[in-house]
Order: C-alpha cells, then structure tokens, then sequence
C-alpha cells in the first residue's frame, strides 16, 4: 500500500489526540466528504496502520494507532489507554476544538494538545495542562472542557495554573451544570481572565464573549 502524505495527516492527528472518531478524521484530515475518510480509513484499518476499538456501549467506535504506524511518525510505542470515566469527556474536547478551528479560522496544527502539553513538562511531579491551547492576534488562549463537577480547591488549582500562564482561559461546561457555572463565575472575580460558556454555544458559535 502507497501512503499518502494526508495518511501521515492522519496518523499525526489520531497520535496528538490519542484517538479520533470517523467524523473528526475526516475534518482535521481534510477529506472531501465522510464516505471518502471512512473509505480511506478502512484501507488503513486493513493494511494494519489503524485499529478501531469500540470502547463503550453507545459510544462510536474510536481509531487508535498500532505499532505499524507509531513507528512511521516516530511516536511513542506505548499503546494510548483511553478511561471509560473519561471517554465522553475526550470527545467533547474534540468536538470543541473542531469547532474552534472553523470559527476562528484557525489550522488544526495551531491547536496544542493536553497530550502534546505534557510532552514538555519534564521529570518531576505530572503538571496540570488544560485540554487545548492555541494563540490568535497575539494572546494565548487555553480551553478548559469541565462536564462534571470538581473539588472547589481542584478547581481553583487549575484555574489559578491557567491564569499565570495564558492570557485568557476559558472553561466549556455542559449547560445543564448550574452549580459549576455557579462555582466559576465565583473564581471570575479573583481571575479576570476566565471566560465561561458551554458546549452548545460552542457548536452554535454563540459565545457570550469576543475571542
């Protein structure tokens, strides 16, 4: 099998995120349409370049890299573990991080990952990073997808990290989460630099803020 150079594309993106549905290849990798990415895919799927893992009941079968292809890109061979307590939570970063990409015009290799982020910590105790980062007209700006309620002082943990290291954060919630929005909009008083919003605006581009 020939590899393409958006074969690569797809390898790359799939590494940076850990894993991707069908619907996400197909926009960070550009292909024209659905069918032609799940066309595409199985071929990878065949060739032993990809593996398709269904991981949760209800959930779309997700793609993951094998060691065939780990070593095509010089990634890591560790075989990525995904948490079942946090699948949902995965996709939803995806889904934001794609909508962010269209609406603010952004590529898919401006976004920094959470995995790319720790890639950089070092030796030491694990740091806290957000789910994505990326800069537009020269501020940096770091995205926080919170669907479940956290410790208060966790919270403030990540919110007082975010805020002395990007210029703006802003934090994704689901929009039936009141006492979460209720808790950020608290910690915005003491960090001016926290936007809130939830995940249907984003899909809906109906932020409450400028960006």
């Amino acid at each position: 099998m020939e590899l393409s150079e958006r074969d690569f594309r797809v390898f790359r993106e799939v590494e940076r995120w850990r894993f991707c549905l069908g619907r996400h290849i197909q926009f960070l990798a550009g292909f024209s349409s659905q069918r032609t990415c799940d066309r595409r895919l199985r071929k990878l799927l065949d060739e032993g370049f990809l593996e398709r893992k269904l991981i949760l009941y209800g959930v779309p079968s997700v793609y993951m890299l094998t060691r065939k292809s780990r070593s095509l890109i010089y990634a890591n061979q560790r075989e990525e573990k995904i948490k079942l307590d946090q699948i949902m939570h995965d996709i939803t970063v995806l889904d934001v991080a794609i909508c962010f990409i269209k609406f603010l015009g952004l590529k898919p290799n401006e976004i920094k990952t959470e995995k790319q982020l720790h890639q950089t910590d070092g030796f030491g105790e694990r740091q806290h990073q957000p789910d994505f980062v990326f800069s537009k007209d020269n501020q940096t700006y770091c995205v926080e997808v919170e669907l479940s309620l956290k410790a208060k002082t966790r919270l403030e943990k990540n919110i007082r990290s975010n805020f002395l290291a990007y210029d703006i954060q802003i934090w994704v919630t689901d929009e039936d989460k009141t006492k979460l929005v209720r808790i950020l909009e608290d910690f915005k008083a003491q960090y001016p630099n926290m936007k809130i919003t939830n995940v249907e605006e984003v899909k809906n581009n109906e932020f409450r803020f400028n960006i």
